[in-house]
């Protein structure tokens, strides 16, 4: 193993970030991107100076590595993480600002409001009796936070 250590190519180098890029495609979540990216570097590297010893080509990689995944995070994460839209699978926070007639009353301001063909969770900060018209104005998790609204 040394032996291979001692003769490392900048195409290994080459290799490995090729085989880090196909596994950052299987959705490490960026992960892998900035170690990819230290492993061409250091191709650049081995090649620029070829008499560099193993011991430090691993030296440079692990700084590069550590380099460019936190520049990785740091800079680019952010645009990964923007969305046109923010409640696409939050299904209570869809339904903020829907209006509708409470068909069960809340009692201590805690019921069941039925959307479609299902109950929700719902909380008021008062009772209300059945047949109240109400808005959903929030949502905490898979409660609805409603409130009631004048005809």
């Amino acid at each position: 193993m040394e032996s291979f250590i001692a003769t490392i190519q900048p195409w290994h180098w080459l290799v490995l970030g090729i085989v880090l890029l196909i596994a950052e495609t299987f959705g490490t979540g960026g992960f892998v991107i900035g170690i990819a990216i230290a492993a061409f570097v250091q191709s650049v590297v081995a090649v620029s100076f070829p008499d560099l010893s193993w011991g430090f080509q691993l030296l440079v990689f692990g700084i590069n590595c550590m380099l460019f995944t936190f520049i990785y995070w740091r800079f680019f994460r952010k645009f990964n993480q923007q969305t046109d839209a923010p409640v696409l699978n939050d299904r209570a926070a869809q339904l903020v600002g829907r209006r509708l007639l409470l068909e069960q009353p809340l009692s201590n301001g805690v019921g069941k409001v039925l959307i479609g063909d299902t109950f929700w969770r719902a909380s008021a900060d008062r009772e209300l009796p059945a047949g109240t018209k109400i808005e959903i104005v929030s949502s905490n998790g898979m409660n609805l936070v409603v409130r009631a609204v004048a005809d």
